[in-house]
């Protein structure tokens, strides 16, 4: 029991009770026992939640409406086609055909190499020393890049005439290996997938070093006095513990593999020859054309694309915990 200046005589349980009392929600209850709350905090979700219906619900549902028609972008009228434009994706369109395949081969190097490298890098700089911080910087700057720039650097590196690949192929004695790089439409869209790795491995490591930090030591400890071998550690400590870690690098790099129009642009100029043409880019030059309809059908397509992937992804990294 407490006296104030006042001459009120209070108490600890008192006090408590009070403030139970006037809180909003912190200690009064429904009946029922279930706890009470202010209806203002249902508030503090709205922002977000017009921001989202604004910028993605309703472009969703516009682009929906508008792939059944032929519109132009411009025209006040239009007419509904239908189903037609996308019968003609599914049947009788080679450019896109060829963009859908060009991107799933670019996903598919990129989705590997990047998660394999980033990885690698995060298992031998997951110690907090001097050098390793230091390499974890350096790894990481490319990032801090903008994807133009990016894209005129090593449009440099893939010149076949001056480029610095084939200079130094060529001051090694190497001449035989020299190529035309992003001339040779056969594996243009490989060299731009190395591109996309050295891009952005660095920041992925960053996800896999804090994956890798949160799983306890001891851990390990128990599995070398098991006798258990750095494969067998690898295996069944190590990637079932970062496996949240490698969700979200493969979606995120495949997110990546699909959006990488600026990058496919500067390498391969505006709109791209037909070897680095992928989904983003082909639904750009449907939209430059005035081909505002037949473009919206694209962009569906392309989002059933990128939600079919992503979830056969989950389902197999899912699968691989399971078994292992």
């Amino acid at each position: 029991m407490t006296v104030t200046a006042s001459g009120v005589t209070t108490d600890a349980a008192g006090a408590n009770r009070q403030i139970g009392a006037d809180g909003a929600g912190s200690g009064r209850k429904r009946r029922g026992g279930r706890p009470w709350t202010h209806a203002a905090l249902y508030l503090f979700p709205l922002p977000a939640v017009v921001l989202y219906v604004i910028f993605f619900v309703v472009p969703v549902v516009n682009a929906l409406q508008y792939a059944g028609t032929d519109w132009d972008g411009f025209s006040l009228d239009y007419q509904n086609v239908g189903l037609a434009n996308l019968t003609k994706l599914a049947t009788n369109d080679d450019l896109f055909s060829n963009a859908l395949g060009n991107n799933l081969r670019f996903m598919l190097v990129v989705v590997m190499l990047q998660t394999f490298l980033s990885l690698l890098l995060a298992i031998f700089l997951v110690k907090n020393t001097r050098a390793s911080i230091f390499l974890r910087a350096l790894y990481f700057l490319p990032t801090i890049l903008s994807s133009v720039s990016v894209a005129f650097v090593w449009r440099f590196m893939y010149d076949p005439n001056y480029g610095l690949l084939n200079k130094t192929l060529e001051a090694v004695g190497l001449d035989g290996l020299q190529s035309s790089y992003l001339g040779n439409s056969t594996f243009a869209i490989y060299w731009v997938a190395l591109t996309q790795v050295w891009f952005h491995t660095g920041q992925l490591m960053v996800v896999y070093i804090a994956g890798l930090q949160s799983i306890p030591v001891e851990l390990y400890e128990s599995a070398e006095m098991d006798g258990a071998s750095k494969w067998q550690v690898f295996r069944h400590l190590t990637w079932p513990m970062i496996a949240p870690a490698t969700a979200i690098v493969v979606a995120y790099t495949t997110i990546q593999s699909f959006k990488a129009f600026d990058l496919i642009v500067g390498l391969g100029g505006n709109p791209p020859r037909q070897s680095l043409d992928i989904l983003s880019t082909r639904i750009y030059t449907s939209f430059a054309n005035s081909e505002f309809g037949y473009a919206a059908a694209e962009s569906v397509v392309f989002m059933a694309v990128i939600a079919v992937v992503t979830l056969a992804q989950r389902w197999a990294l899912r699968t691989s915990r399971k078994d292992v």
